[in-house]
């Protein structure tokens, strides 16, 4: 594969808004699946976050192939489920949003870190991540798995080398991160905006 593990994601991020300017949801969970292969070769300090994305995104496919027309913009699926009054069910498409936007908020964080501080070891750059996103909205038995996980982080340049392949694997990153954040930032607005942006884990 030419380029990065990054490439396709970058790619994908260019489709996620119609031309009005609205979130669409297939293009919107096929970057997050994009993302799915760079979790992968973290192996198994990331096998808690790459399941729990992976559970959010087929939760929200399903939705979405129950009716495309209907849920083709990915913030209908919420506005649906508030309206029903379902929204803060733990198995609502609302909660899936939320939970799947947060790690991609501590992945974004991760690879930040990674590219901003040249001499942390992946252990310490997963751990301020975590602390900066994940952490205030779970409980105490998520924290310490995570905790017990981020002490399997693999070293930071065999990690590196495998994710460049035959790209520029700084300039991806960066391009990530700046291509991803305002995509979840406003993620994150819609979801305040009906009051759902801070739901905890249990």
């Amino acid at each position: 594969m030419e380029g990065t593990l990054f490439t396709p994601a970058l790619e994908g991020m260019k489709h996620v808004k119609s031309d009005e300017g609205e979130m669409l949801t297939k293009p919107f969970l096929d970057v997050c699946k994009q993302i799915l292969p760079v979790i992968d070769k973290f192996g198994a300090a990331m096998a808690l976050v790459k399941s729990d994305i992976s559970g959010n995104i087929k939760r929200l496919e399903n939705k979405y192939l129950s009716n495309p027309s209907e849920f083709n913009h990915l913030y209908t699926m919420v506005r649906a489920e508030v309206e029903a009054k379902t929204a803060k069910a733990s198995s609502s498409c609302t909660n899936g949003l939320l939970w799947l936007t947060r790690a991609m908020d501590f992945l974004v964080e991760l690879f930040r870190n990674l590219l901003e501080h040249a001499d942390w070891t992946m252990s310490q750059a997963c751990t301020d991540s975590y602390s900066k996103t994940l952490k205030k909205w779970h409980g105490w038995l998520a924290s310490s798995s995570f905790t017990v996980a981020m002490k399997l982080a693999p070293d930071r340049k065999k990690f590196m080398d495998v994710l460049g392949s035959t790209g520029d694997i700084n300039l991806d990153i960066e391009k990530f991160c700046t291509t991803f954040s305002p995509i979840l930032e406003e993620n994150h607005k819609f979801l305040a905006s009906v009051g759902l942006d801070d739901l905890k884990a249990s």
